[in-house]
């Protein structure tokens, strides 16, 4: 065998499945969430576990002939301090001998061994000094043979890797496209394919989701005609992980179910078992639970890695805690500690140690188990029959030490510190976290760093350094700030590690500044951006991309300058307090707190919700929308009164969000019989311009029978009479009425004419998923991405934004605390300036009273938006039939209200 095929093999394995395994991601050695609730994910992303192949060859298992491969045996051990000092002799022998190509491949795999470890200049040096020992000059690779061209673009996939990692998204979309132009060159189909997925992965970086998935998908479609190979398994197994995290579940199901099949016709246990183990995350982000247990358990008994039957049963045993089958989850314990002590020292073992920990805790299973300062961390590992959480992390702690590995050491003292935090040993727990703190900081992990930066702002806010703590939690904020397009693959599940370990971050640092003795507005200001920081965050996390995008003008300014009879309020619900934050034009922001807990506020509003849509509750009603009143209102009624105020401007918080503001009532009137009132997603508005009434053009959409596979809707017969009477207004329309109303026609629609109002009298439905909220059309539901696109396909054509969206038949999920969410994400994607939607669905016939008044008074050029809501809504209270709340106060207008 030639020189250049010996090595051309090598560089396949040491490199190419290295890149199937990790290059995929943007950070390879992204953490597990760290919070003491289950993690979805365990002990590592899904990138690092799943996306392997055969399992590693151990460090002594064989006896490697070179440098170059020891290295790789260390590095797939996850041993990377040890892999780079075997690399850098490698790469000196190499160059002692002339080995080019050698050299060239040490380099490269020496980089990805210093990324590991968060040592960015001397992965770039070594990468660097790899492509000029290739002749790679600029944007024009020198290479002359095929083989010469593979190896220049594996290179180049090393350094796409590097510079996703350094927040360099552009840069690395442009090296994979460079890469898979060389491997179209070198007809190397299943690096296009690997090329195809890295440029996928920086468009999440960058918050392109939706290109993301598209360009997955047209993988999928080159996959399907590719004859079954490790290198397909791997492949689809990886397309199934990315289109997970992008939220496309169906989809990710699929493609892991053909990478199961394709694994299995390979008689390959390996892939077999990294599929099932994709399948089980997947199923549990479903919330397909049952199912989730039988792939981790058919994980377990398929894999012949221990490490992976270790992860596997982490993920069960986190599972069934949060499912709350304590017993099922004890019964694990001692099987997984068995396991787990044999495994020998790596990242991937550490890690595992830790994600055990976590879920002990959060069983209550036995003592923590800390003694004095050091817990057992020394020269040697603790060992004992039964080890106390407190020793597991030691050992996890000296492991991480004695394989030099800073970023594994830094969350492990960071964990280790978490316990003592809970045993109320703060100088302990303070002096492990900052340990902690500068280690991960000193690995350029941010993921990690941005834990216990939060973690010592806890600290320190016990022992009453209220300062350091606001301090802390700055850092800890503005660490988040800069990993915002990484949150979703930080956060895999929103719906559960978003709100523990991203959403508290936020509010505990509002809570710290607005409970200091002194407030002035600059502190005021600050509290306010802070949490739109979070609102942002829950967007783009609730759409799995940055949503809030567009020319946007501060509120204060628009009621400071366009509209000074307009005022601002901002609710902020924290532990044990209920924050408002009030802005009268031309005048300071103002400040007033309530003391009572948020489980009181929740509770409250939970039940009001309730009340609210039963017409026959009007009691009880106006006796709980009084207290919540007497939250929101009350402090301020009288400078709201002398200051001319005819507006109110809502930026809800948390659950206030699933009830209408209209309701709120005084002991005499309801809130909507004294002020028009609008809601804001933020504190910007995108254009915040007056509706051109003259110039009304709107396109109607209407279903009064669902389809017949969606029989739980009932009929809206009275929709028709809807949209008749928005014709009568005089206001042109283009109607798609009942079968005529499908999505594509839709889209035709939309692209057709310039309509700046878009009218949808159908079923749908708010929900705190994305893939939970939709519109009903006559052939099936239009999900709210969906949706999203067909408004950006107008953009496209037509630069005229669509001034206004009304959905009429919608209404938020039943028991959904959070659905309003969904509302509010579909009113930012929509591009919509304002959007009137109704909470919960109401009496037909009362709807087509309603929306015919309003288009009515929106013709209306003297007066706003909001006030054409209003007037609207006061002649459905005074009508003797639908005077109840629940007929006329379920609309709001979100967005620009002029």
């Amino acid at each position: 065998m030639k020189v250049k095929d010996k090595i051309y093999r090598f560089l396949a394995l040491a490199l190419v499945t290295t890149l199937l395994c990790t290059s995929i991601s943007p950070a390879l050695a992204k953490l597990p969430p760290l919070t003491l609730s289950p993690s979805p994910y365990l002990p590592l992303s899904p990138r690092q576990v799943l996306q392997r192949g055969e399992p590693p060859q151990r460090t002594g298992s064989s006896s490697p002939t070179s440098s170059l491969q020891k290295g790789k045996v260390l590095y797939d051990a996850g041993r990377f301090a040890e892999a780079v000092q075997v690399l850098k002799q490698a790469v000196q022998e190499y160059q002692k001998q002339g080995e080019t190509l050698k050299q060239v491949v040490a380099l490269s795999n020496l980089s990805l061994a210093y990324q590991q470890l968060g040592e960015w200049k001397q992965a770039q040096e070594a990468i660097t000094q790899s492509l000029n020992l290739q002749g790679f000059k600029q944007q024009t690779p020198q290479a002359k043979t095929i083989q010469n061209y593979k190896i220049l673009a594996q290179t180049l996939d090393i350094r796409g890797r590097l510079q996703l990692l350094t927040g360099q998204a552009e840069q690395a979309l442009q090296t994979w496209q460079q890469t898979m132009d060389i491997y179209t060159k070198a007809n190397d189909q299943n690096g296009v394919v690997r090329s195809q997925i890295n440029q996928a992965q920086a468009l999440i970086s960058s918050g392109f989701y939706r290109r993301a998935e598209a360009t997955l998908l047209q993988i999928n479609q080159k996959l399907r005609s590719q004859s079954d190979s490790p290198e397909k398994a791997i492949t689809l197994r990886s397309l199934g992980d990315v289109l997970q995290l992008v939220g496309n579940l169906p989809a990710s199901y699929t493609v892991l179910q053909e990478s199961l099949e394709v694994a299995k016709r390979l008689r390959s246990p390996a892939n077999v078992a990294a599929s099932l183990f994709s399948l089980g995350n997947n199923a549990r982000a479903q919330q397909e639970t049952q199912q989730a247990i039988d792939f981790y358990q058919q994980t377990v008994k398929a894999s012949p890695s221990p490490l992976l039957k270790v992860q596997a049963q982490l993920n069960l045993l986190s599972l069934l805690i949060e499912e709350q089958k304590s017993a099922d989850a004890k019964t694990l314990l001692p099987e997984i500690q068995s396991q787990l002590d044999p495994l020998p020292p790596s990242r991937a073992s550490i890690y595992a140690r830790i994600n055990f920990v976590e879920s002990l805790v959060k069983l209550g299973n036995g003592e923590l188990g800390i003694g004095n300062r050091e817990s057992g961390i020394g020269n040697r590992e603790i060992s004992s029959p039964t080890p106390t959480p407190a020793q597991i992390l030691a050992t996890a702690v000296q492991q991480a030490r004695n394989l030099g590995d800073k970023r594994a050491e830094a969350y492990a003292l960071g964990s280790l510190g978490s316990l003592y935090e809970q045993t109320g040993q703060w100088s302990e727990a303070q002096n492990l976290t900052q340990q902690a703190l500068l280690l991960a900081q000193s690995s350029n992990a941010p993921d990690i760093a941005y834990r216990w930066q939060w973690q010592l702002g806890r600290l320190l806010k016990v022992k009453g350094d209220l300062q350091g703590a606001i301090a802390a939690y700055d850092t800890a904020v503005q660490t988040l700030e800069s990993l915002r397009s990484d949150l979703v693959a930080v956060n895999q599940d929103v719906r559960f590690n978003f709100r523990d370990s991203v959403e508290p971050v936020y509010r505990q640092s509002v809570e710290l500044l607005l409970t200091q003795k002194q407030l002035d507005e600059k502190t005021l200001e600050k509290a306010r951006q802070r949490i739109e920081a979070l609102k942002i965050a829950e967007l783009d996390n609730f759409f799995r991309e940055a949503c809030l995008q567009g020319q946007r003008v501060l509120l204060d300014q628009v009621v400071d300058k366009e509209n000074p009879t307009a005022a601002i309020l901002y609710p902020i619900i924290l532990p044990n307090e209920l924050q408002l934050i009030v802005k009268i034009p031309k005048q300071p922001l103002r400040h007033y707190r309530t003391q009572i807990s948020q489980a009181e506020v929740e509770k409250a509003v939970v039940e009001l919700r309730q009340n609210l849509v039963n017409p026959a509750a009007i009691k009880a009603t106006r006796t709980q929308s009084q207290q919540v009143y007497n939250w929101l209102v009350k402090p301020i009624e009288s400078q709201l009164s002398a200051s001319g105020v005819n507006t109110l401007v809502f930026v809800l918080d948390g659950v206030l969000r699933n009830v209408p503001m209209s309701s709120l009532y005084d002991g005499k009137q309801f809130l909507i019989e004294k002020y028009a009132i609008a809601l804001s997603v933020g504190l910007q508005l995108l254009d915040p311009k007056p509706l051109q009434r003259q110039q009304l053009n709107a396109l109607t959409a209407g279903l009064t029978e669902p389809p017949p596979q969606y029989s739980n809707f009932p009929p809206l017969p009275a929709i028709k009479t809807e949209i008749e009477l928005i014709a009568e207004t005089g206001i042109p329309t283009t109607n798609l009425l009942n079968q005529q109303f499908t999505s594509k026609a839709l889209e035709n629609q939309v692209n057709a004419a310039a309509f700046n109002v878009v009218h949808l009298a159908t079923h749908g439905q708010f929900s705190s998923s994305a893939d939970q909220t939709f519109i009903l059309a006559a052939d099936g539901p239009i999900n709210v991405t969906e949706f999203d696109n067909i408004l950006r396909g107008r953009d496209e054509t037509r630069p005229e934004a669509v001034q206004l969206l009304v959905l009429s038949a919608c209404q938020t999920a039943a028991g959904d605390k959070r659905a309003a969410l969904g509302l509010a994400g579909t009113a930012v994607r929509a591009g919509a300036r304002s959007t009137v939607a109704s909470l919960w669905q109401i009496d037909d016939e009362s709807t087509a009273q309603f929306i015919g008044a309003f288009y009515r008074e929106l013709k209306d050029v003297s007066i706003t938006k909001a006030e054409a809501l209003r007037r609207a809504q006061l002649q459905l209270l005074k009508h003797p039939n639908y005077n109840a709340p629940s007929f006329w106060s379920a609309y709001v207008l979100i967005g620009n209200w002029l």
